[in-house]
């Protein structure tokens, strides 16, 4: 089965080239993937599915029944675009001005698409249910998956596990990325306003510099991380944006800082919210102003279910080869909201390779040359396929 699996992906490449293609050329961001939501939806109509459309707005949900009762496997894609404008000279380049697929999420919704194709050429003979989830909005916190959970894309029927997927333009094509444990990082976003009290530049004593405070603070939330965290757990705390003042010879009286915070243990999560708040609080009085402070907490760590990312493991190597799957040593400080799947039921994400050196596709997500070696889409669909029999069979 594996190896006829694989020559029944192969054949589809040149349709799965022509969904991406399609896809890329039409990028659509954060809920407004309607355009790509009708064609997801149209394709898993073409294959016999039950299909949802309209779930959190613009995700489509597809349901696959085999042929005799079991558990229900979930794969799950996103399909938002970025605001970005491409820089590729390719004939299926973006035609949206200043919007493209530059984290390949085209990609990963044309993977998914095909494990459908390729499972619903066996449906009669599947124990159970494969549901397809079409995610909108995970670039754009809060993100697309936390609603679809709300609207009930984990029930009726009640699904065991789930894989995602998606691309990587780090790895090679023909391999898939994988990791225990936690993956990728909790995401959230503060901002801090120093307020002081405005007064001539000429006479700084007559008021609170905002200023100068602010760049107080930022060396004090720079000792968070460095100082009063746990030095073998990962944390980042980045200010990426300041504004402030009015022009060069007054006091500034307001300066607006916002940053995010990134951890990986979820004590540190809380921890890092207090510490940002009472180092805010501590240098702006000493200096004698005052702040306003707020903390928004965004994607959940992703922390990856050992039991499903070995499926996907030995699934991999029973197609692609033993030398196929690349072990990922350390977790990513970003975010992904897949995360919120996982902390429901067991799942796992993996890495799809599409990095190809002689086709020129090895630019980094969110580049504006970003694309990636349409090859690695009919083995990632044959992946994803293999995977949810095998939890079909093992649940």
């Amino acid at each position: 089965m594996p190896k006829s699996l694989l020559k029944d992906a192969e054949k589809l490449a040149g349709k799965l080239s022509k969904i991406r293609r399609q896809i890329h050329m039409n990028p659509e961001t954060a809920y407004e993937e309607k355009e790509t939501a009708k064609l997801v939806a149209e394709t898993l109509r073409g294959l016999g599915l039950d299909v949802r459309t309209g779930v959190a707005k613009t995700g489509v949900v597809g349901l696959l029944k085999g042929g005799s009762r079991g558990k229900t496997v979930a794969m799950r894609a996103d399909m938002d675009a970025l605001p970005i404008k491409e820089q590729n000279d390719v004939p299926y380049r973006s035609k949206v001005e200043g919007k493209m697929h530059a984290c390949g999420h085209d990609g990963n919704t044309t993977t998914v698409l095909g494990a459908a194709m390729l499972l619903s050429k066996m449906r009669g003979d599947i124990a159970g249910n494969v549901k397809f989830v079409f995610q909108p909005s995970e670039e754009a916190p809060p993100g697309g998956a936390a609603p679809m959970i709300r609207a009930g894309v984990l029930s009726n029927p009640k699904v065991d596990a789930i894989i995602g997927v998606h691309v990587d333009p780090s790895i090679a094509t023909g391999k898939v990325g994988l990791r225990e444990g936690p993956m990728m990082a909790a995401a959230d976003n503060f901002d801090v306003a120093v307020i002081g009290e405005a007064a001539h530049g000429a006479k700084p004593n007559l008021g609170v510099d905002a200023i100068a405070l602010s760049a107080q603070v930022i060396s004090a939330l720079q000792t968070i991380p460095s100082r009063r965290i746990n030095p073998v757990h990962p944390v980042v705390v980045t200010l990426g944006r300041i504004q402030g003042g009015y022009r060069r010879n007054v006091i500034a009286d307001r300066v607006e800082l916002e940053g995010t915070a990134r951890t990986l243990h979820a004590k540190d999560r809380t921890s890092v919210e207090k510490m940002i708040g009472t180092a805010v609080a501590h240098v702006t009085k000493s200096g004698g102003g005052t702040f306003e402070y707020s903390y928004e907490r965004g994607y959940p760590i992703l922390t990856c279910d050992g039991g499903i990312t070995d499926v996907v493991r030995r699934a991999s190597r029973e197609l692609l080869g033993r030398g196929s799957v690349v072990e990922i040593d350390e977790p990513s400080m970003g975010g992904e909201d897949f995360a919120y799947f996982v902390n429901e039921i067991p799942g796992t994400m993996f890495r799809l390779g599409v990095m190809n050196k002689k086709k020129g596709f090895t630019y980094p997500w969110h580049h504006p040359k970003f694309n990636l070696d349409e090859d690695g889409l009919w083995m990632g669909a044959a992946v994803m396929a293999k995977a949810a029999l095998t939890c079909l069979e093992e649940l």
